[in-house]
């Protein structure tokens, strides 16, 4: 059973500080579990008894069956299904040569955990392996994130880097950006490598950011001059670009 000196630590876990001091997050639900297990290492699986009579428990080092009640004082879901894993946070060194041979998703200040989760799956999708944040952007292993991401986090690999210092170093490679002045995505030149750069919530791309970006793009409302809702949710908005440059490369 799980003491209170447990409990008490993986709740401490839906905050960054302990997160970060601990060097581990936790996922939660089967199938989130199955996918990131083999992935990260893994430290700890809690379960419900009646979770654990119809399946088979993942290997940790240490696991702990509880009754229910119990595991909804630790689980963050209204709903939970009974199992829940803590994981070892990945250590990923940023190598700056991939901005020059694959195409990446840069993140300026995304800020809602749901959406950064989102785009991490978005980016899966469509085979963008790696994803670079600002550093105030939200927490990659924030649990809304991990659960927002139904297990790309094992296949994407997210860096935080400050972005500017970042893009000033560049030479020859096209950074992307949307904006509301930018040229219709659909009638743009799309190259296969580079970097799309996706904007705050509220506030799009930062003007230190924008200074930056080399090609600006447009998603176009339908139909043209309309009135029309202000802007996209940047998760829409990142699929729709994603596929879009995806698309031109099919044969």
């Amino acid at each position: 059973m799980l003491s209170k000196n447990k409990v008490s630590f993986l709740t401490s876990l839906s905050q960054k500080k302990f997160r970060d001091e601990h060097h581990c997050f936790i996922a939660e639900g089967t199938r989130l579990v199955t996918d990131l297990h083999g992935c990260f290492s893994c430290r700890m699986v809690v379960a419900t008894e009646t979770w654990a009579t119809s399946n088979v428990l993942p290997e940790a080092t240490e696991i702990y069956l509880t009754d229910s009640t119990t595991f909804q004082k630790i689980s963050s879901q209204k709903q939970p299904q009974g199992i829940l894993a803590v994981y070892e946070k990945k250590t990923v060194q940023f190598d700056p040569g991939i901005l020059s041979r694959e195409l990446l998703l840069m993140l300026d200040n995304v800020q809602d955990p749901g959406n950064l989760g989102t785009i991490l799956r978005i980016a899966d999708w469509f085979g963008i392996r790696h994803v670079i944040c600002s550093p105030d952007s939200a927490d990659i292993y924030n649990p809304k994130t991990i659960q927002s991401t139904m297990g790309a986090l094992a296949r994407v690999d997210v860096y935080y880097q400050p972005l500017q210092e970042l893009l000033t170093s560049l030479d020859n490679i096209p950074v992307y950006g949307t904006f509301l002045d930018g040229d219709s995505i659909y009638e743009t030149e799309l190259s296969s490598t580079g970097i799309i750069v996706m904007g705050n919530e509220g506030n799009g791309i930062s003007p230190e950011i924008e200074k930056l970006v080399t090609r600006k793009i447009l998603i176009p409302s339908f139909p043209v001059g309309q009135p029309t809702s202000e802007s996209l949710n940047v998760g829409v908005a990142t699929a729709i670009v994603c596929a879009e440059f995806r698309r031109r490369m099919q044969p």
